[in-house]
């Protein structure tokens, strides 16, 4: 599309995250933490960032959907306009907002595009490993301008992991125990397509933290969707959301999930 390439995309996320994001890493005071709900932080860096990435993305694009994390947790009703929406972006200013209290460089800022329910590029900066993701859709996936290419998966022994605590160390099937995940999609999805994990299991399917990282794996020859076999679509919360490294490795996982009714959403 027209208006702002893979590149100035990426640079803008640079940007935001120098000016805004990093000098405030290990640097916020109390007061500028904050809970949208018990244990759902927000900062005063989520909320300038996206505003920031927002409105450029909005300059550039007058007649698309912006759907940004926080502008959602002001207005639920941005995130019901996704149903209808031909063109729209997602904004996540701070993915891992949690990790950047805490003080663990396992945090990034992420953009998705979309025409309708295809994720057709994903933009990723991770700012303390001064790593960028770039995919787009048909054109491949790329780390630091280096192409990924597929990891073949090992399917008698499995990597599986999970943000959902809850979870932890319990088994699909007769797959390995489940570990944790780096709890930031903005990690896990790259350290699932550069085969640090062969498949990810979320309880939450938010659209600004799957769309960048859904196009980054399928780009790389992974899959997204859900227990059923559908493909992943950024407009819907259904859940539970599997990752995974191939179509072998979906397929596997998605038929343990549908057998077993601990892991439905």
């Amino acid at each position: 599309m027209d208006g702002v390439d893979n590149d100035q995309l990426l640079a803008l996320l640079q940007e935001v995250a120098a000016e805004i994001v990093t000098p405030r890493f290990r640097s916020l005071a109390a007061h500028e933490v904050m809970e949208k709900n018990p244990g759902d932080l927000v900062t005063v860096a989520d909320r300038e960032s996206e505003l920031a990435i927002a409105a450029r993305l909005q300059d550039a694009y007058p007649d698309a959907l912006i759907v940004g994390e926080e502008a959602v947790s002001a207005d639920p009703s941005i995130l019901q306009k996704t149903a209808d929406a031909d063109h729209w972006f997602t904004v996540d200013p701070i993915d891992g907002t949690k990790n950047f209290v805490n003080g663990s460089p396992d945090h990034a800022l992420m953009v998705a595009e979309m025409c309708g329910t295809e994720v057709v590029r994903g933009v990723i900066w991770q700012p303390e490993y001064k790593t960028a993701y770039v995919a787009e859709r048909g054109a491949g996936a790329f780390r630091n301008g280096d192409r990924l290419q597929p990891i073949a998966r090992a399917q008698d022994s499995l990597s599986g992991h999970t943000s959902r605590r809850s979870l932890l160390n319990e088994r699909i099937g007769d797959l390995p125990p489940l570990a944790l995940s780096w709890v930031c999609c903005g990690v896990d999805y790259p350290h699932l397509a550069l085969g640090d994990a062969d498949f990810l299991l979320y309880g939450g399917s938010m659209p600004w933290d799957h769309a960048p990282g859904s196009v980054l794996l399928t780009e790389t020859g992974g899959v997204v969707g859900y227990a059923d076999g559908c493909d992943y679509d950024p407009t819907s919360q259904q859940t539970p959301l599997l990752a995974a490294g191939d179509d072998e490795t979906f397929a596997r996982v998605r038929r343990a999930l549908a057998d077993d009714s601990a892991f439905s959403a």
